[in-house]
Order: structure tokens, then sequence, then C-alpha cells
């Protein structure tokens, strides 16, 4: 009895050394748990995601919304000047002072309870997306296998759509695709509305895309936008060349709009942009749609890809190469690995494709478009 009292006594000094980290630690550890032993049941990860999550995101970004810079970039980058603080004032006091275990401890549990709070907020506030019903369950749409043939039609399709509208967009003197971003961004709350009558789960606010200042960080670790799901905000990087911009914006907004999974908010961002109409988003989305296409007809018909890649025209061609000249410039450890963490974090929720996952909107994109694909190549 007495040794169990003398337990509970020190369990209780321990706890003291850092009650309110040690309370935030132990609630976010639960947090975590209950969601990993609980994801599975889908009936409760929809009902979770549909009356709590999304009504969350749409509330606080509809609030944020009249606020024109990224909230998003102001907390993340105040986190990081806040720990980098937090670090070089912990290290002084471990040089001046004594009992330098004890503080160590009192230094890295902070630290780690912060870092089991972003993680359980994150697995509520998405995580609990990628267990729920998928845009492909709630919209109805056929995601059938496809033939080589039919990918060929499409893939053709799209490279037709992108030869056309890049004579219609605005260059400037040496050929390169050059939208007003800013103009872009102001278009992007009236992007969804005219697919929100046939794809009914995508109905939400009117929302704008924000610009992230620090664009050039997100480009080192090969982003190109994210949607930030404790403020709701869809952001875009503003650095990187314009021709996949306005896709790029259509791609964050349908995160925004629920959409959690990277292959079908590609396909939302393509269809949400040709149904609105407006040159710089039809162009863009065809560039997109034609890049995941046309990388699944290389290796599944090496000469039909040869054939349509010829036929794309001088203006296409040149959009292409500055992305890849742009994106070169970037590669080294930063970009490699990040792209081994976001792979990790999506198989870690059951992504199994990993980043591969970005390929598998063709399926949706030959499905959709094929018969209209077939009609316009004939």
């Amino acid at each position: 009895m007495e040794k169990l009292q003398n337990m509970k006594t020190k369990l209780k000094n321990f706890y003291k050394l850092c009650p309110f980290a040690h309370t935030v630690g132990l609630l976010s550890a639960f947090i975590i748990l209950l969601h990993l032993a609980l994801r599975h049941n889908k009936v409760l990860m929809v009902k979770i995601s549909e009356n709590f999550v999304r009504p969350y995101h749409q509330t606080v970004a509809g609030i944020l919304n009249g606020v024109h810079f990224s909230v998003a970039e102001v907390l993340i980058i105040s986190a990081g000047i806040g720990v980098i603080a937090y670090l070089i004032y912990s290290i002084v006091r471990l040089i001046c002072q004594k009992e330098r275990l004890k503080l160590l401890y009192k230094t890295i549990l902070p630290l780690l309870s912060f870092a089991l709070l972003v993680y359980a907020l994150f697995s509520v506030f998405w995580g609990t997306y990628y267990y729920a019903d998928d845009f492909i369950s709630r919209s109805g749409l056929k995601n059938e296998k496809i033939s080589v043939e039919q990918l060929k039609t499409v893939t053709q399709y799209f490279a037709d759509m992108a030869n056309e509208y890049s004579q219609k967009v605005e260059r400037d003197e040496k050929g390169f695709y050059r939208p007003d971003r800013e103009e872009i961004m102001r278009m992007s709350p009236e992007l969804y509305e005219n697919i929100e009558d046939e794809f009914p789960c995508l109905e939400g606010k009117v929302l704008r895309a924000k610009g992230f200042k620090f664009s050039k960080i997100l480009s080192y670790t090969d982003f190109t936008g994210f949607f930030f799901p404790f403020t709701g905000e869809a952001n875009v990087n503003v650095d990187f060349p314009q021709n996949l911009f306005p896709s790029t914006v259509a791609h964050e907004l349908a995160h925004q709009r629920g959409i959690a999974k990277e292959q079908e908010a590609n396909f939302a961002a393509v269809l949400s942009s040709l149904e609105y109409g407006q040159e710089d988003f039809v162009y863009s989305a065809a560039l997109l749609a034609y890049t995941h296409l046309g990388n699944a007809l290389y290796k599944a018909d090496h000469e039909a890809w040869k054939e349509i890649y010829s036929s794309l025209n001088d203006y296409v061609l040149l959009d292409f190469a500055e992305n890849r000249a742009y994106w070169k410039q970037f590669e080294g450890p930063a970009q490699s690995t990040m792209n081994t963490v976001y792979e990790g974090f999506l198989q870690s929720y059951d992504q199994k494709l990993g980043m591969k996952s970005y390929g598998a909107c063709v399926d949706l994109l030959v499905n959709y478009y094929y018969d209209e694909a077939l009609e316009a190549v004939k």
C-alpha cells in the first residue's frame, strides 16, 4: 500500500513538472489513438466529415474569406519562428542552469505535445475525409477499366484542346503564357458554380483561393499549393510558371469542397475549369489533363504517344519546357525528402498508390470524356 502511495506521489510530482504540456500531450495522443481505432468505421467517418469537418471548413474559410492574405501562412510562419525562438531560449537555459536532465525533459515535452496536438487536429480535420465516402462514391461517376484505344482518343482530345486554347490566351513577347495571377484568383470563387447541379456533393460557399507569399519555399518542397484544414483556406504557389496555375487553383478549391484524394481533386479541377469556360482555365485544364493522360499513354502505347505529342504546337511545347526548366532548379535533397515524407503521409492514410495516386485521375478523365472525345476527333 505504501509503495502504491509512493508511486502515486512520484507520478503526481512528475506530472507537475509540465502540467499543461502533459495534459495537451495526453489528450492529443488519446485523439490520435481513437482516430486510428475508429477510422475504418465508414458510417462514423461519414457522419463526422459531413456534420462536423466540412461545416467547420466552410464556416472558418467563410469568415477568413474577406482577409486577402493567407492566414494559414501567418500561422505556419509564426509557429516556425516560435519554435526556433523557444529552442534558442531553451539551449541558453540548459547551458546556464543546473539540473539539466530535468530541464531537458521540460524543454522537449512542450515540443512533443505541440507536435501531437497538430497531428491530432490534422487527423480530425483532414484525415477523417480519407475514410468517409470519396468523390466517386458521392458523385456516382463511372470509374471502369479503360482500353488503350480509349486512352488514346481522350489524350488526342485534350492535346487538340491545348493547341486550340494556347492561341487564345495572353502571351508575352517571347511567346510564354502569362495570365494575371491576381485576376485568376479573383475569378476562383465562381469556378465550381457551373457543376454544382450535376454534382451536389460539391456545393459550398463561394470562396477564393489565396496566394502564398513565400512561394519559393513551396517550390523547394515540390508543392504548387496546399489546403490548410485548420483554417479551411486553399493556398496556391504564386512563383511557379503560370501555365498550370489556373488548374492548380481549381485543384486546391476541390479540396476546400471536401475532396481529399489527389486524383479526384485533379479530375475536379479539369471538370470545373472546362465548365467554367474562361480561356485561361480551359487552357490550363487541358495541359493538366494532357499531362496525366500523356504519361499513361507513354507507358501503354509509346507509338501512339509519339504521334499525339508530335501534334502539339509550339506554344504548348514552350509552356511545357518552361515548366520543366523551373522545377529542375529545385531538384535536390529538400525536394526528394519532402516527396518521401508526403508519400509516407499518403500511405499512412491507406492511400496505397502514394505519390502515384496523382496518375489515377486518368480513369476518371477517360470514363467521363470518352464519348465527347470520340465525337470531337472523328
